[in-house]
Parts: C-alpha cells; sequence; structure tokens
C-alpha cells in the first residue's frame, strides 16, 4: 500500500494523537464557554478556509472552523492548499492510498482523485505532496470525521478561474467538503498585518475576489480566490469565524503573521 507519510508531524503539529486531542478538546471547551454566537457551532459548512501555520499559532483559528465537520455527514473532504517547497506547474492530486496522520490513517479516495484529474487536465506529482498546507489538515479530518475519504490537491502556478471550476465539481456532491489552505500577510508590523489581512476577510465576507487584488497577501490566494468564485456561483454563504496573528501566541508585534477560518453555507 503507498502512503502519504507524514512530513511535518513533530515540528507544525505534534507527533502524539494524546497531544493533539488534548489540543482539539481544550479549543472545543474555550468555546462552547466564551462564544457570544452559539448559532456558530450549529453551523452545516459545505467548505472552508482555514490557516496552515504550526498549531501553536494557528490551530484555534482554524479549529473554529473545522469542529464544524462534527456537524457533517460527509463521505468526503478535499483539501486544497498551495506549494511552497517545490515549484509545481497546474495542480497534483495525491494518488497515494493512505494518509497517515499521528490519530491513524485517512484512506485516500483515488478514484475521485482520477475523476479530478481526468476531467481538468491536473496530475500527479509526488514531491509536491510533502506539504505542510495541506497536512495540517489532516488531524482536524481524522478527528472530527474519522471514516470520511481525503481527497488532496496541491497547486503551484495555476489559474484560480480553472481550481474554482473543480470546487464546483466537487461541491455539486452535498457529502463532500472543500477546505481551503492559506495563511494571511507575513511578517509585518500588527498594525500594517491589520490593514492588509482586513483587505482578505473583506473579500471573503462580501465574496468579491476582485478585492483579493487590493493588497490582500495571503500565501494560498489563488486557493482563496477559487473559493470565491466557486461560492458566487453555487449561492453559497461565507462567514468570518476567526482572526487573528501570531502576536497572539508569540506575544512579538514586529513581524507577525495573519490568520483567518472561514465557513461557506447554504
Amino acid at each position: 500500500m503507498s502512503i502519504r507519510k507524514d512530513a511535518v508531524a513533530g515540528q507544525f503539529y505534534p507527533a502524539s494523537e494524546t497531544e493533539i486531542r488534548t489540543i482539539f478538546d481544550h479549543y472545543n471547551n474555550f468555546l462552547q464557554q466564551n462564544i457570544q454566537d452559539k448559532t456558530i457551532l450549529t453551523l452545516q459548512p459545505r467548505a472552508f478556509i482555514v490557516p496552515h501555520a504550526g498549531y501553536v499559532y494557528s490551530a484555534f483559528t482554524a479549529n473554529v472552523a473545522l469542529s464544524l465537520l462534527k456537524n457533517t455527514k460527509a463521505k468526503r473532504v478535499v483539501v486544497i492548499g498551495p506549494s511552497h517547497r517545490v515549484y509545481l506547474e497546474g495542480t497534483s492530486v495525491a494518488m497515494f492510498q493512505s494518509y497517515e496522520t499521528p490519530l491513524g490513517h485517512l484512506t485516500i479516495d483515488t478514484e475521485f482523485s482520477q475523476k479530478l484529474i481526468d476531467r481538468f487536465a491536473f496530475h500527479f506529482q509526488k514531491d509536491a505532496h510533502m506539504e505542510h498546507s495541506t497536512e495540517v489538515q489532516m488531524p482536524f479530518i481524522k478527528h472530527y470525521l474519522s471514516e470520511s475519504l481525503v481527497v488532496e490537491l496541491v497547486y503551484g502556478k495555476e489559474e484560480a478561474s480553472h481550481l474554482a471550476k473543480a470546487i464546483e465539481y466537487i461541491l455539486q456532491e452535498k457529502e463532500n467538503i472543500v477546505i481551503i489552505s492559506t495563511d494571511l500577510s507575513h511578517y509585518h508590523d500588527i498594525h500594517q498585518a491589520n490593514r492588509l489581512d482586513n483587505i482578505c476577510l473583506q473579500a471573503v465576507q462580501k465574496l468579491h475576489p476582485e478585492i483579493l487584488y487590493q493588497g490582500c497577501e495571503a500565501c494560498g490566494k489563488i486557493g482563496v480566490e477559487a473559493m470565491l468564485i466557486a461560492a458566487k456561483k453555487l449561492q453559497l454563504k461565507a462567514k468570518i469565524l476567526d482572526y487573528r496573528t501570531s502576536a497572539d501566541a508569540s506575544g512579538d508585534t514586529e513581524q507577525v503573521v495573519g490568520y483567518m477560518s472561514a465557513v461557506f453555507i447554504e
């Protein structure tokens, strides 16, 4: 069996199952006790935008969104993220048979993955999948939807309009969920980061992809734009769930990274 081995366990997130589950439980207890709008906890998601930094910085923000997976009966979760490590033309779809996480393996839906390759002229570039932007989402999926199948897409030089068509196709099946992975601005002071990140948040909240090009510095901007295009076509609504920066964890306000989570609902 071909396995997509975890590449950043023990770096971006704990290699211990117990530690990961303890983190998620802590965040969920905090949300239950502190969230003002309790209706958020009952949302039925079709898609998400979540961050992909180390868990110490961004897992709370991601968990606000991905904990909603437990409200669904999704049979397939498609994770889409940018390539940080290798140059990549277009989009690569993982064709391993399973995905390793510290919480146990997830089964990769190779049949559906092949459909995406054939239908959208995607391909499989093995080295592109040692990618943290997608990997850090997998423990969330295993925790909240342990029996779900997964599909992993990593994109490089890609057109947002082309990727949007794939997202539309994926979401035509009600039992599918899409996770778009991105961080926001990188290494500005807190005031500049907030200003630039607010552009990204406005684009998502208003479903206006053109706003992204007024200063949004999201590393996964192609994926975000594709999601917004698809959401408009499918008449989904967007809701921002959380925004913060690395300064919330580190205390360093001079060089921060921004993180957002959002959910798309019908």
